[in-house]
């Protein structure tokens, strides 16, 4: 176990939003912001901006590290850039008279296509499907949650070429 190994998780999150130069085992030395330190295998998640090219996540694991120098340290700008890379993205704001619109589509095209689904949940704003599997508002493929995934999986297809259909 090396040095960077025996940190505690306290210790890695000091370097969290900060610029850092990693040496790790035959030399090799990676340059990056750190994102996150995963605790269990101390492996180091490196975020990098280059100028008009999309950001790149990199992963030095814990241990190959030998040293990490700190080079800059974070402002917010950087820890908001770091902050999006994992913030899952925004789609669009639906007011509640759209998604009822949605649900009531979704819904009618289901049973239409004979597959039983009901409304549950206190406000009646979630989608069971076979009792098995829910759909959360806005009601697309990434809304949809199930312990089988064969089901999870399958719902998902259909509900994204229906969506493809509505476009």
């Amino acid at each position: 176990m090396n040095d960077w190994q025996r940190k505690s998780p306290l210790d890695w999150e000091t370097y969290v939003n900060k610029l850092v130069k990693v040496v790790a085992v035959e030399k090799h030395e990676y340059e990056g912001w750190v994102l996150t330190v995963d605790p269990v295998s101390a492996t180091i998640v490196l975020a990098t901006f280059p100028e008009k090219e999309k950001g790149s996540v990199s992963f030095v694991m814990g241990h190959a590290v030998q040293e990490v120098q700190i080079l800059q340290e974070g402002d917010s700008d950087v820890e908001q850039r770091l902050a999006r890379i994992l913030a899952p993205q925004e789609g669009p704001a639906y007011s509640p008279e759209e998604l009822e619109q949605r649900k009531k589509a979704l819904k009618t095209w289901l049973e239409t296509n004979h597959i039983p689904v009901g409304e549950q949940g206190e406000l009646g704003r979630t989608l069971s499907v076979a009792g098995v599997l829910s759909i959360e508002p806005p009601y697309g493929p990434e809304q949809c949650s199930s312990a089988n995934e064969i089901i999870l999986a399958r719902v998902q297809g259909l509900l994204q070429g229906y969506l493809d259909q509505q476009r």
